[in-house]
């Protein structure tokens, strides 16, 4: 679980928010509460007390790389995918993003390095279900989709003690 001060780089997906309550309505236990819909594009990124305008300007200019000058990525949220207790909708549209603002900081790996440097971008929807809730939630899903949103501006949050707050939100044509 992560501690106060953890932040990270999300691109919020709000038009997936039904997802999330689908699933939280088979299962409360396995989505994780006051969390909206998103895909994280860097996760932990820097300690809270470490982000000043240097790292906002240098994230800010890999999400303009990443983004390859376009002022929004058109998202489709088209399949669900299940691993064990795992539920989620890859986002393969923003991987380019996520890359371009993990190339920028190296030393900060996606999850601890548990799925590698540059892990697929997706939205979670269920975690630590058991095998059968988790089936049952990525056939639900899978009937809720396809999703089309776009994604204009990313959002680096950090968690409190009373849950996450937002730090800053970046337009990706900086």
């Amino acid at each position: 679980m992560p501690t106060p001060g953890t932040t990270a780089v999300l691109a919020l997906l709000p038009e997936a928010d039904p997802l999330l309550d689908l699933a939280a309505g088979v299962d409360a236990r396995a989505v994780r509460p006051g969390v909206p819909a998103h895909a994280a594009l860097l996760y932990p990124w820097l300690a809270a007390g470490r982000i000043g305008a240097a790292e906002l300007d240098r994230l800010r200019n890999a999400l303009v790389r990443g983004a390859a000058g376009a002022d929004r990525i058109p998202v489709l949220l088209a399949e669900a995918e299940r691993t064990g207790g795992f539920v989620g909708v890859p986002v393969p549209e923003l991987h380019a993003l996520a890359t371009a603002v993990r190339t920028a900081f190296p030393e900060q790996v996606p999850y601890g390095g548990r799925f590698g440097q540059d892990p697929p971008v997706h939205v979670t929807v269920a975690l630590d279900a058991d095998a059968d809730t988790a089936a049952d939630i990525a056939h639900r899903v899978t009937g809720r989709l396809p999703i089309r949103t776009e994604v204009s501006t990313v959002h680096v949050v950090t968690l409190t003690p009373d849950g996450w707050r937002g730090l800053a939100k970046l337009p990706l044509t900086g």
